[in-house]
């Protein structure tokens, strides 16, 4: 099924390591993302509720499903962009991140808008 243009959500991700909040010798690694979500349709849409998938690099997958975005369920005219910062903490230096935002569009209609996948990366300083 090809996706309706008039329900289209450009999403994109920057992310930040905090080493500050991270404790590397226990194993907990702490990240700030970006995200920008920007309404790419022709009929305004808000968002509802989201999925994360959040994985590490042994495997371990953590989901978090939950309305809105830190506390937020911004309505999007066609054209606007909407952008939030939050954070995930996870068990290895290395790690991805994808998952779905359901919106709800002014006319009635329910759709996803899928998040892509991206890396949750410690920088390594070289000494």
């Amino acid at each position: 099924m090809a996706q309706d243009k008039r329900y289209e959500v450009a999403v994109s991700a920057a992310v930040k390591y905090l080493p500050e909040q991270s404790d590397e010798d226990g194993g907990r690694y702490v990240f700030a993302y970006t995200i920008t979500i920007r309404n790419a349709g022709t009929v305004a849409a808000q968002l509802i509720s989201r999925h994360w998938i959040i994985t590490d690099a042994t495997g371990v997958v953590q989901e978090v499903k939950g309305l809105g975005v830190v506390g937020a369920q911004p309505l999007l005219q066609p054209g606007e962009s909407h952008q939030y910062t939050s954070g995930t903490a996870i068990a290895t230096p290395v790690g991805t991140m994808r998952g779905s935002y359901q919106m709800a569009a002014e006319d009635g209609t329910r759709f996803e808008a899928p998040i892509p996948e991206f890396t949750l990366s410690v920088p390594r300083v070289l000494h």
